[in-house]
């Protein structure tokens, strides 16, 4: 159990914004202590506990050590596998949307670490998905795949530039989509 946090994983658990979290440090509101010859915060346990409390915040995130994935894609069988394929091969909790709007939704929500993202939804295509999420400062640090087998290597590089940070082609392999998976989460 981790007990000590950095402003931004105390922004994470708290699903605010790390600058959030800086104000109330600053002002007294969430106790904490700087990093002797740094400028750095570090919160205790229960001093985040306490803040969240007096503040209503849930405390779902603060144990939660899983990784965050959202998959979103609108094909159900898709949605089975990948979900089957990190239950079996890793320690994730795992939403799913099936339209651009609900993955907005969830990702508001939700909070994910990493999103898989089918290119071609019924109502908006990836490149839209990615730009709407990296315009949004609170959404910096989320991670984003594209999953998809009709997408060209121009479009790719266009989801690239759009802020997905990989590619997994249907149909894929366990350790193809894996090796994205766990790459990614490790680049956070």
């Amino acid at each position: 159990m981790k007990e000590l946090f950095t402003t931004g994983e105390a922004a994470e658990i708290c699903r605010v914004s790390q600058q959030t979290i800086i104000r109330c440090f600053d002002s007294g509101r969430l106790e904490g202590f700087r990093v002797p010859g740094s400028k750095f915060r570090r919160i205790p346990r229960q001093s985040l506990i306490k803040f969240m409390k007096d503040n209503r915040i849930p405390l779902d995130d603060l144990d939660s050590d899983k990784r965050k994935v959202l998959i979103v894609d609108d094909d159900p069988e898709i949605v089975e596998l990948i979900c089957d394929i990190l239950e079996r091969e890793g320690d994730f909790e795992v939403r799913t949307a099936s339209s651009g709007y609900e993955a907005g939704i969830a990702t508001r929500e939700f909070r994910p670490d990493l999103i898989l993202l089918d290119y071609m939804l019924p109502d908006v295509n990836g490149n839209v998905v990615c730009q709407t999420i990296r315009r949004k400062a609170e959404f910096e640090n989320i991670r984003i795949i594209i999953v998809s087998g009709v997408v060209k290597q121009d479009e790719i590089d266009q989801l690239l530039k759009s802020g997905a940070e990989g590619f997994v082609k249907k149909p894929f392999t366990v350790s193809d989509l894996m090796e994205q998976v766990n790459g990614s989460l490790a680049a956070r």
